[in-house]
């Protein structure tokens, strides 16, 4: 079996999504046996020498002209496009600060930063296709394994396509949302994570995104009966969606 070229490039994010494919600990053995790493700097400091490759994985919103430079010249040497992570599939947290605001590269690193331009953070599908997604904020290693050991036989993994209500009720947990009366997302966020955060009494807070078909205004109204405010409501669930999420 030919082994995986393949390159991992961090844009704006905190490197959660890569120090979790590093975590997978027990199958880093066999991962490195599948692929040919060409680029992946938080796990190796060797340089990236060009040329095709099978897979590139993408962590990370767009945001500087450079960032954009590299992610469409990575696209032109990629045959599968992997985006990794909320920021990447939606603009994750950097959207917060608004569709019309770019980072404040200035206020937190000083004068180095002056020169530097930056635009408002958006995820990677508003500039290349994207062939496959994994999700999370940051995703799950079983995920990594899954995704990585289907490429490398020449196909896509079979992710969940319900929501995280489902993995719930599968560990049959207690509703968050309807019997505890707490703002749980659960609802409208894709599944995957095997209901992590409810299973431990945290609510979903969405960070995996909208599940296909999300019943948006159902979870609105829901919320909206806790007592939430409508500008509340509105913050909680587009947390993790970016803006354009609605145009995909």
């Amino acid at each position: 079996m030919a082994k995986l070229s393949l390159a991992y490039q961090r844009f704006t994010s905190c490197c959660g999504c890569q120090l979790m494919l590093l975590n997978c600990e027990e199958d880093l053995a066999a991962l490195a046996g599948l692929a040919d790493l060409q680029a992946f700097a938080m796990a190796s400091s060797r340089p990236d020498p060009g040329g095709h490759l099978d897979v590139v994985l993408i962590e990370g919103s767009i945001s500087r002209p450079e960032e954009l430079e590299e992610l469409l010249a990575l696209r032109s040497r990629a045959r599968t496009l992997v985006a990794v992570g909320a920021c990447a599939l939606t603009g994750g947290v950097n959207t917060l600060l608004g569709p019309d605001r770019s980072l404040p590269c200035a206020r937190v690193y000083g004068q180095t930063a002056r020169s530097k331009c930056t635009f408002p953070p958006k995820p990677l599908f508003q500039f290349v296709k994207v062939d496959f997604e994994i999700a999370g904020c940051p995703p799950e290693t079983s995920e990594y394994v899954r995704t990585l050991g289907a490429l490398v036989r020449g196909g896509l993994p079979r992710l969940p396509e319900y929501a995280v209500c489902m993995e719930c009720r599968r560990r049959e947990n207690l509703c968050l949302l309807l019997e505890r009366r707490q703002p749980c997302l659960g609802p409208v966020t894709r599944a995957g994570c095997d209901a992590r955060c409810p299973s431990a009494g945290a609510i979903c807070e969405g960070c995996r995104g909208l599940v296909a078909e999300a019943n948006r205004a159902d979870e609105f109204r829901l919320l909206l009966e806790l007592g939430l405010s409508e500008r509340e409501v509105r913050a909680r669930m587009d947390r993790f969606t970016g803006e354009g999420h609605e145009n995909r």
